[in-house]
């Protein structure tokens, strides 16, 4: 991608009424633009941090035997009311559309409803069992106040799973599985450190769940974690039960702000007996399948990264999700053979297998690198007057700090890939 055919610019403010880091950052830097309270476009560099996030999910899940679909947004009124969550007493955050053709349809806040029905026509003796299935879809939430930028909105994109068992021993093998698949996850975006399974409340979902929270000083949670046995408990559910089942002691327990990045519910039987999901079991007798949902929040987890790795003016993306693994600033200043170096340089990088954003632009250095600090490539390489003479190019790991020249001959082996 030459820079100079990007549509987008960098700005030098976000919307007066933005008061989120991460959505400062990132309308500033070109990834998102904002439509109104709650709700964002993703732009061309955003797509490419999404798309290298939802790859690493699809990867753990497709490892696990996962099988990825597509659910509809929207929803049937009659389904959710078998289930007692039509109701906005019961889920305040529903959006509710008419049909021209007479009735009610719902715009999916969740899935574990439909999926679970139309498993129905799939799933219907013990040897169907277990499957799990996941999708990367659009959830769209009726929040009162939306806020935090994009790691709360009211349109945003989720990964959701979702597991079918013939009992409680397959339905925990899974479960733990996927605890596994999810750290892993976090890991890779190098949140590993930082992300903690954590018991907390089930909400509208169950009673009780596992949350998978970040320490992020604009998260909206309170957690309580012990770093040493890597385990957390959610302020909302912190009471002697819940420190006796981890076997932690509240004076092992560190408060933090956190960021829910993930979570887990085991549903049991009860989800799918109300929704009339059955199966016959060798003895051919009709019992509700045992059902597990699972979260990852795609567009949070993009929001999370840039309150961690961000600051006002500059951002540092993992190399696991950065949009292109290379920047490269040409300093031709209207120099031909300078140009013509840097193209070169740009030609042997696309052939070698890198992606790389080529600033190309007739502008000063000093504003190059000061939209490529915003951009946040973590890999810089740079061709100048200076690089040139010395038969080099200027190589930057911005996360290591510091540059270097290096022989365009080591230039390939140095860049490290994704």
């Amino acid at each position: 991608m030459r820079q100079s055919h990007l549509f987008t610019k960098t700005q030098k403010t976000a919307p007066k009424d933005e008061v989120a880091k991460n959505a400062q950052l990132l309308i500033r830097a070109g990834f998102v633009h904002k439509e109104m309270a709650g709700v964002y476009a993703y732009l061309p560099l955003g797509i490419r941090v999404l798309e290298r996030i939802k790859a690493i999910v699809r990867e753990e899940m497709d490892a696990l035997g996962c099988q990825e679909l597509i659910m509809t947004s929207l929803q049937r009124k009659e389904l959710w009311e078998r289930t007692d969550r039509w109701d906005d007493e019961k889920v305040d955050v529903w959006f509710k559309s008419g049909l021209k053709a007479g009735g009610e349809v719902g715009l999916a806040w969740s899935h574990e409803e439909p999926i679970g029905d139309m498993m129905r026509a799939y799933l219907s003796s013990y040897k169907d069992l277990p499957k799990t299935v996941y999708q990367f879809q659009t959830k769209l939430r009726n929040e009162l106040r939306a806020k935090s930028g994009i790691m709360r909105g009211r349109e945003f994109v989720m990964k959701d799973a979702y597991s079918f068992a013939a009992g409680e021993e397959d339905h925990s093998r899974i479960y733990d599985a996927m605890k596994v698949a999810y750290m892993n996850v976090f890991t890779r975006l190098g949140l590993g450190d930082d992300t903690f399974i954590t018991f907390a409340s089930g909400g509208a979902f169950t009673q009780f769940s596992h949350e998978f929270q970040t320490i992020c000083d604009a998260g909206e949670d309170v957690c309580y974690v012990s770093r040493k046995k890597k385990i957390a408990v959610n302020q909302e559910v912190l009471n002697d039960e819940a420190l006796s089942a981890l076997g932690v002691s509240r004076d092992e327990l560190e408060e933090v702000k956190t960021a829910e990045v993930g979570n887990i519910f085991n549903f049991g039987r009860q989800k799918a007996e109300d929704i009339g999901l059955m199966y016959k079991d060798e003895t051919g007798a009709s019992i509700p399948v045992w059902m597990g949902s699972y979260g990852i929040g795609i567009t949070r987890l993009m929001g999370v990264l840039a309150e961690k790795f961000g600051t006002e003016a500059s951002m540092i993306w993992p190399k696991s999700v950065t949009p292109f693994d290379v920047h490269l600033v040409s300093l031709a200043g209207g120099n031909s053979d300078l140009a013509a170096e840097a193209d070169r340089v740009y030609e042997l990088l696309m052939e070698n297998g890198f992606s790389v954003l080529y600033d190309d632009r007739d502008l000063r250095a000093g504003e190059k690198f000061a939209d490529a600090d915003l951009i946040g490539i973590p890999q810089r390489i740079v061709v100048s007057e200076k690089t040139v003479a010395a038969g080099s190019v200027e190589y930057v790991d911005r996360g290591n700090g510091g540059a270097q020249l290096v022989p365009e001959s080591q230039l390939i082996e140095r860049i490290a890939r994704p």
